[in-house]
């Protein structure tokens, strides 16, 4: 059996500055700030931007190549990598195929003569057709930011590590990743007849995943055109029934907010007038139109009463 060799794709040249800014704005603010804090820097990272060195490593890995350049743990001076061959080494680790393992086993030739192989062999669990969901959605893009290619945001189930993404991806859609960044979200507890519970669509893990190729995701509105864009929004209406919906939420709207009458079942929704802010203007304006009017005619009877010489009660009679 020969030896079964592994293909891995990893940066040939330089990285991305667009892959560098997404591993910045991934970080989790807490180590943003620390890192900050050591540098000295007070200004943040504009959006766009990022913190990596030279070398293409982050201040954390820069910190922990001198650690162990100055421990001696890399080799001696004359012997030792360099930053970037470190780096290289460290992600080669990282991306790694998990449950192998290479052996060499003595083969006897033709000839007599024995020589050794490297043979591969699996020593982890192999898992087939598992029954989890990979729910792939748009990445979160801050107001003013653009969208970045060299990141892809999951939806998985909570029991999911970040050991069963790489590998998922790898061996499903054979896509390499090089950081991978995940965050629960946890329901909350809502009342029943029985007591309280958590639904099971509001739990979920979130997933953040760096791309050594960049991927798109399909159908995004900003990148349409407005033929696509009006193609898109025919397909909604058709599938969905958008406008039908809405309609609905605004006559639930009116029937729950018009408190002053009693709500008639005849009563219809005339138009597909959106509540904008001209229209709650005008609803205030009526409303205290018709304050002052009630207050203008009280003023009016306590005038006639004063003229005429009658005692003014406050709360009584015309008063």
């Amino acid at each position: 059996m020969p030896a079964t060799a592994i293909l891995r794709r990893l940066y040939a040249t330089k990285v991305p500055s667009e892959a560098l800014a997404a591993r910045t704005s991934s970080t989790p603010l807490a180590v943003r700030e620390r890192r900050q804090r050591r540098r000295g820097v007070r200004r943040p990272i504009q959006p766009g931007k990022s913190d990596s060195l030279p070398a293409g490593t982050t201040p954390t890995e820069h910190a922990r190549f001198r650690r162990l350049n100055a421990q001696g743990t890399l080799g001696s001076q004359t012997s030792a990598p360099t930053e970037k061959e470190w780096l290289d080494m460290l992600n080669e680790r990282r991306q790694r195929l998990r449950g192998f393992r290479t052996h060499k086993v003595p083969v006897t030739t033709a000839e007599g003569t024995t020589t050794w192989e490297e043979r591969t062999h699996i020593v982890g669990q192999p898992v087939y057709l598992p029954n989890v969901v990979f729910r792939m959605v748009p990445n979160q893009v801050k107001p003013g930011e653009q969208y970045n290619p060299y990141e892809a945001t999951f939806r998985v189930p909570p029991s999911i590590t970040k050991t069963d993404i790489r590998s998922y991806l790898h061996a499903v859609y054979g896509v390499a990743t090089t950081y991978i960044r995940t965050d629960n979200y946890i329901s909350a507890l809502y009342r029943t007849r029985v007591g309280f519970v958590r639904r099971a669509n509001k739990t979920y893990k979130r997933a953040v995943v760096g791309l050594v190729e960049p991927f798109y995701y399909p159908q995004l509105k900003e990148f349409m055109t407005r033929e696509e864009q009006e193609a898109r929004e025919q397909s909604l209406e058709d599938q969905h029934h958008k406008t039908v919906l809405d309609v609905m939420r605004k006559t639930e709207m009116l029937r729950m907010t018009k408190t002053e009458v009693t709500w008639k079942p005849e009563w219809k929704w005339r138009g597909t007038t959106d509540i904008k802010r001209s229209n709650i203007l005008r609803l205030v304006a009526e409303k205290r139109a018709k304050r002052e009017g009630i207050v203008e005619g009280h003023v009016q009877a306590w005038r006639e009463a004063r003229a005429k010489g009658e005692k003014i009660e406050v709360g009584k009679g015309g008063a």
